[in-house]
């Protein structure tokens, strides 16, 4: 991601989310039941869409609306490729 005003927030969010995922394995392999293990799954899962929006919005704000008219056939073919993906 370029230089973004969320950048920053966008790593730390990744940075916890990294701590998490490595909490849930450690639970697995400590055998926890599974319904904490799904429960942490989804606070994972939520985190990422937060993060996944933030960077949306930069998008939007940075590359799309601020985009040269001729660049902005191309960069909005690129986000919906990219969108047809994030949401499977």
């Amino acid at each position: 991601m370029r230089d973004h005003p969320q950048s920053a927030d966008v790593i730390k969010r990744l940075a916890r989310i990294e701590g998490h995922v490595k909490g849930i394995k450690r639970m697995s392999e400590d055998g926890k039941p599974c319904s904490d293990i799904l429960l942490q799954i989804a606070a994972v899962q939520a985190a990422l869409r937060k993060v996944g929006q933030a960077v949306l919005e930069d998008h939007l704000d940075h590359c799309i609306i601020g985009a040269r008219p001729e660049d902005s056939a191309k960069l909005l073919a690129e986000l919906k490729e990219a969108l047809s993906h994030y949401g499977r």
